[in-house]
């Protein structure tokens, strides 16, 4: 199956992920749109866009949006398709340094803000991101 379309396999039961997470902000329709409106973010930023070595970015958007639904709670569907997250090994290959690390989360935060979520909620989420994304450095300002 193309890494960037879901089988009929990948809709799992919502009931089977009450209490996370993932349930609490919408379940695989919020992180759809969070995937979606953080790679139409950056697919008009032309100089962060060069970073991603992909023409289309869908695959990139699934892979994002599987990553945090198992991150948050949902289908582990991200590890039955491509194992184990690392991501800190899958971003090697990638010049992180705190201008790439504040556009990212610049992008983000747009993605994030569409998603209109409660405040606790978003700032959860926010927390996260604003994390992942320092600990992914890796490589000094210049």
């Amino acid at each position: 199956m193309p890494e960037g379309k879901l089988s009929p396999n990948d809709d799992h039961d919502p009931a089977a992920y009450e209490g996370t997470f993932y349930a609490q902000v919408g379940g695989r329709e919020t992180f759809a749109k969070l995937a979606e409106a953080f790679y139409d973010s950056v697919g008009q930023d032309l100089e962060f866009r060069a970073m991603y070595p992909e023409t289309d970015l869908r695959p990139a958007t699934m892979r994002l949006q599987l990553f945090l639904e198992q991150y948050w709670g949902g289908p582990k569907t991200y590890s039955e398709r491509r194992g184990h997250p690392r991501l800190r090994m899958r971003h090697v290959p990638y010049t992180i340094n705190s201008h790439n690390r504040d556009t990212w989360l610049k992008h983000m935060r747009i993605a994030v803000d569409s998603l209109e979520l409660p405040p606790l909620q978003e700032a959860t989420l926010w927390d996260y991101f604003d994390r992942a994304a320092h600990s992914l450095m890796n490589a000094p300002d210049q």
